[in-house]
């Protein structure tokens, strides 16, 4: 398994197609089935196209196998705008990390993490995220590799509320 920065709008596609099939076996007792094949929908060739241009220089990495298909993706945020507000200025967060659930327990979530957490820059003084308070197999990946929750929280997701818990990670 390879980790890589995103190069590609293939690489995008990609990593699309890994967080609609991590979404369908992860949160199917969660989340109603409308929602979820929304996200797993293929994107038209144009919002394709503006999602690249949106990430293409951000902290997006794949998980690539021989044949370099994308077999799961970080993405993680610091310094900017659109980090969420629980993410202080000495802290990143990471907004999704996702691995096609036929790879699950292979440790390329473990591997995305760490190549992730080691290209942050010195002066990061945690990692935080947030993620569905139900998500069962979420909870178990993170507090694993050292996140201990802090906070409960609420996520919208096509206008209905879900809770959700707010993980840390120290530096």
């Amino acid at each position: 398994m390879n980790i890589r920065p995103l190069e590609s709008e293939t690489d995008l596609r990609g990593a699309i197609r890994t967080n609609g099939r991590a979404w369908k076996a992860a949160y199917d007792d969660i989340v109603p089935e409308s929602v979820i094949e929304r996200v797993a929908a293929s994107p038209t060739d144009e919002r394709l196209d503006a999602l690249f241009e949106a990430v293409r220089n951000s902290r997006y990495f794949v998980a690539v196998d021989e044949t370099d298909s994308v077999r799961g993706y970080a993405y993680f945020r610091w310094g900017d705008d659109e980090t969420k507000e629980f993410v202080g200025a000495d802290e990143a967060g990471l907004k999704e990390i996702y691995v096609d659930p036929d790879d699950w327990g292979r440790g390329i979530g473990t591997a995305l993490l760490e190549h992730g957490l080691a290209r942050l820059p010195e002066s990061i003084t945690a990692l935080k995220l947030e993620a569905l308070s139900e998500n069962d197999s979420g909870k178990r990946f993170y507090t694993a590799r050292g996140f201990e929750p802090i906070k409960e929280s609420t996520i919208t997701i096509a206008d209905e509320s879900y809770s959700a818990t707010i993980y840390s990670l120290s530096l």
